[in-house]
């Protein structure tokens, strides 16, 4: 057999070939070092570098991402424990509240103070004729919220978001300043009134926000409110959720 029969018979090794080979064979450098010293790469700089130079480059990238990944874990645990401890602090004030006044002047007072927030309100449903519509704590019959707020009263997730006028006047005293608002049914059984929070900024509040903090808050509420909702309407029936 001739040496151009040789090479016709023999197959070309291709890119692809050697790519399989070292997959199949990632110890292939560690027997064979003196290799590394030969290869070159380009380098973002124009200037062809070694292999272990490349190697080197890549670690520092990857080191470099972890840390400004890390850096980020760290920032978003202080933010949590931040949240938390304000959370606390509100929920503890609300279960030491010995009036719906008291529980609505908390919230309100919390929401602005410790999270720089521009008013929180009480919205408490009553079978009597609404005696109330300004302040923090604010009173609405179940026939005028089941008109405003129609089937948003059967929901037990917060809805965020810019809202209409008609929620912004029934929920806030000074509507026409409110950009965004978080609006939390508090509910046991029924729905006993709304928990609304309110943000001059019209994109704070939007629909991908999470909601445990306001869970938290409705929760809580709705084994609080009962007792004190009772005498307002003892003799009637209760809202309709």
């Amino acid at each position: 057999m001739t040496d151009q029969t040789a090479e016709q018979v023999t197959p070309a090794i291709t890119e692809a070939d050697v790519e399989a080979y070292l997959e199949r064979h990632p110890d292939f450098f560690e027997r064979h070092e003196q290799l590394l010293q030969k290869l070159s790469l380009p380098h973002d700089s124009g200037r062809a570098i070694s292999l272990v130079e490349r190697q080197v480059h890549l670690f520092r990238e990857q080191r470099d991402a972890l840390r400004e990944e890390l850096s980020g874990l760290i920032g978003i645990a202080r933010q949590n424990d931040q949240l938390f401890a304000r959370s606390k602090r509100l929920l503890m004030q609300l279960l030491d509240a010995g009036s719906l006044e008291e529980i609505a002047n908390v919230l309100d007072e919390r929401i602005r103070g410790d999270f720089n927030l521009q008013s929180a309100t009480l919205t408490v449903l009553t079978n009597e004729e609404a005696s109330s519509q300004c302040g923090a704590l604010r009173y609405l019959d179940a026939d005028s919220a089941r008109a405003i707020f129609g089937e948003a009263l059967d929901e037990e997730k917060p809805l965020f978001g810019r809202l209409r006028q008609e929620y912004r006047e029934a929920l806030f005293s000074q509507p026409d300043q409110v950009g965004s608002a978080a609006v939390i049914p508090v509910r046991r059984n029924y729905c006993l009134g709304l928990i609304a929070v309110s943000s001059e900024q019209e994109d704070y509040f939007d629909s991908s926000m999470g909601s445990l903090f306001m869970t938290y808050i409705s929760d809580t509420l709705g084994r609080l409110l009962p007792p004190l909702i009772e005498p307002l309407g003892s003799d009637t029936q209760q809202p309709e959720a």
